[in-house]
Order: structure tokens, then sequence, then C-alpha cells
């Protein structure tokens, strides 16, 4: 069988074509330099392609989508260049299995079955049998080394990895057609239909929710309304290393973040927004303020950049479109730290929160009422302290850490439920 190999520097995902094709030397140009580039199979008389293969080496990134006679998206493979140059690791793959050619792409009954697998060794497959509909199986699967890595073909001699699925037998021929001419220079930005490659979650305005005034909405409320931080007390963090970690998981290696501060005494903060809205039980318009995040804050500089802070063994090429990293909790808790103070203040936290011990001197053990800040401990010794806040539920929750232009650590935020989007200044809300 003849297979037509054509690039391009992107692939819509609507319409199902490339987006802006380019030659075979331009895409090679891209992949020595790093930049993103889609190479596109097909053969003639189908419409839609056998598959994509999504190069962005600068995003350590290779993708495959496998289309079937319908155009659907039977197959998703995402694989990731790490430390060794010259294979990849087969880092995530779903496959859909459409139960009729009626059924639409990823209909929320289609079965499907997805695979997650690490350079160490983890991995975890779940399978669906009936999709979002029904239940799931979660076993760690079974895959020989050559299934979780795959070599790194040079450029022009990558495989047709779907042939088994089409039903080739014999390995097919491969046929560069030629890109033609552009109406553009092609600097222009993808329409946001196309691909791109996987980016992890991105901070947003988080500054802007401690600026009273600033006007956004959490997907629930149309709109609220940023008002002036509350600042429930000081944290010490006589060690210079601050620790944001769930103090409800503590596997025995400390906390799950830690961030370098100068020592010292800083600011709790709660960031908070007010809105107004018509209760049935009331049967009136009732006004609430609720916090969005919780912040350490470490100097009154603005911070010019967000960074998503992570620990020692976390690999960010790893991430997934949106993923986090950060701490972990199983009690819908968070905590700020002294990390130097670590196991005395954990220790004191699992006494008074957890096992409830009401003989704990108030010089070492705080309750904090009416705040997203539960509790503070305090450590003797050292004078270092613990204060745990709540979020919103169980789950990872990523740490944002602040820097001044200087790159100076100004400031340390979790939100405790997701980032609220900002409405236009002055004018009728988002949708209105």
């Amino acid at each position: 069988m003849v297979v037509e190999v054509g690039y391009a520097q992107a692939w819509d995902l609507e319409t199902r074509v490339p987006w802006r094709p380019i030659s075979v030397e331009e895409a090679r140009e891209r992949d020595a330099a790093g930049l993103p580039y889609v190479v596109v199979y097909g053969v003639a008389g189908r419409e839609a392609p056998l598959e994509v293969r999504l190069v962005s080496w600068r995003d350590h990134y290779v993708g495959l989508w496998v289309y079937d006679t319908q155009g659907r998206r039977t197959y998703d493979l995402d694989m990731r260049l790490l430390n060794d140059p010259m294979r990849l690791l087969h880092r995530y793959a779903v496959g859909w299995h459409y139960t009729s050619p009626g059924m639409t792409e990823f209909d929320e009954a289609c079965p499907r079955i997805t695979v997650e697998l690490y350079a160490d060794g983890r991995g975890r497959r779940v399978e669906e049998p009936q999709g979002n509909r029904g239940g799931s199986h979660v076993t760690v699967p079974r895959v020989r080394d050559n299934e979780r890595w795959t070599d790194r073909p040079v450029f022009g001699e990558w495989p047709l990895l779907s042939a088994r699925f089409h039903g080739l037998t014999e390995p097919p021929v491969f046929e560069i057609t030629e890109a033609a001419a552009a109406a553009d220079d092609g600097s222009g930005i993808a329409p946001a239909t196309c691909w791109r490659p996987p980016r992890p979650a991105q901070p947003g305005p988080i500054g802007q929710l401690f600026r009273p005034g600033v006007r956004v909405t959490d997907g629930y409320h149309p709109e609220m309304t940023v008002v002036e931080p509350r600042r429930i007390g000081a944290l010490r963090v006589p060690s210079g290393l601050l620790a944001v970690s769930g103090p409800d998981i503590d596997n025995g290696d400390g906390p799950h973040i830690t961030v370098p501060v100068p020592p010292g005494e800083y600011a709790l903060e709660e960031a908070q927004a007010r809105h107004t809205y018509h209760c049935e039980w009331e049967g009136s318009e009732v006004t609430r303020t609720d916090t969005t995040a919780v912040r350490l804050l470490v100097s009154e500089s603005p911070a010019s950049t967000w960074e998503m802070a992570r620990r020692p063994d976390d690999d960010p090429r790893l991430l997934r479109e949106n993923e986090i990293l950060g701490f972990d909790t199983d009690g819908a808790t968070g905590c700020f730290a002294d990390a130097g103070a670590w196991e005395p203040l954990l220790a004191l936290f699992e006494k008074g929160l957890i096992q409830g011990d009401p003989d704990l001197d108030p010089d070492v053990y705080e309750d904090i009422s009416d705040s997203m800040y539960l509790l503070r401990t305090r450590d003797q010794a050292s004078g270092g302290e613990l204060a745990a806040f709540a979020t919103t539920g169980d789950g990872t929750y990523p740490v944002w850490v602040g820097r001044s232009e200087a790159g100076e650590v100004v400031g340390v935020v979790v939100l405790v439920e997701g980032m609220p989007e900002l409405l236009p200044e002055g004018g009728a809300t988002v949708g209105a």
C-alpha cells in the first residue's frame, strides 16, 4: 500500500486537516531546531488520515493520534523524551472502542482503556467497559521494557505505528506529498482549534485575587468582587526553609514541598471574594464572602512571575495538558510550616486535630476559628511554627511561588479550589 506523507506546522482538530503545510526540508529544519510540527499519514480515497504524528522536541513530546474511517480518534499515544536522547517513554495511552459506526467521537458510553507509565517502572491501567457511564477496573500494567520505551527514529524514518490497526500486513510504501505554496509568511498564530504541545497548569492572575475591587467568577457565581485580604496572624520560619504540605499524609520523608525564604516571621492571609445570590431557603438576596486562596506573604513587593513548586523527584517533562505538581491530601488539609521543625510540628498537629488531645499546652497548640486556617502549632525548642488550612477537597494542590523582578520570593500561594476567571473591568460579565 502507498501511504502519503505530508508535513505541516499544526493539525486542526475540528476540520481534521493540516494547518500551514510545509515542505519536507522545512520540517527537517523544525525537527532539528526542536520546533513543533506534524506529520500526516493518509491514503488516496480516504478522507480521514491513518495517523497523525505531533512532534515538539523542545517540549520533550511526541504524540500519535490514530483515526478510523469515520474520522474518529481511536488511539492517543503520548511519548516523552527524557534523559536518554535515543528513546521515548510511552507516558500515556488511551484507546477507544466504538461499538457502532454512528457512535460519536469520545462518546461518554464508549469503552476505553487508559495506560499511564513512568520511567521508574510504576504505572496504572484503567479499563472502563462502559465509558464514563459505568465503573472502572484499575490494575498495575504488566509491560516489558520494550513496551515502555520506543527507540527514537531519525527524521523521516518513522514507521507507521498504526499499521496493525488498519490491517496492513505488508510494509507500506511512503510517498512524500509536496506542500502547496503558502499564501502568507507562516508567522501567524495557529487557530485555537489546532493542536499545540501540552502545557502543564498555568498560574493565572494569582496576584489579582489579593487586589480589592477586582471582579472574578468561579464558574458557579457569575460575579464576585475581591475584598481586602484577611490577615489571620503570622508564621515563624526561623530555619529559612518553608514547608508546604499535606500534614495528613506523612511517609516519614519530610514535607512534600519546600521553598527557601529568609529566616523570619511572615503574615498569613486569605484572599476573599464577595458575591450576592438569591437564597431559596431564606427567600431573599444574601451576601457571602468566600476564600479563594491562602498566602504566606514574604514581601510587600509585587510578584512579577509565578512558578509551580515541585518536589526533588518531580519531573515537569512528564506533565500532560493542565496537569499539576504539588502536595497531596486525603483530609482536605494543607499547611505552611517551618521545615526545620517539621517532625515535632507534625506530631503536635496529629495530637490536636487528629487525636483530639484536650491537654495540649496553648503555648504549642492554638485553634483558629472562622477561617480557612484551622490551627497553629509551635515548636518551643526552635520557635518554628505550623499553620494548617482547609482546602475544598482531597487530591493534589499546586503550590505557586511568586518572585520579584530580582528573582526573590515575595509570596507562596495555594488556591483552595482552582483559579477564578477575571471579569472585564467596568463592563458586563463574561457571557452576558
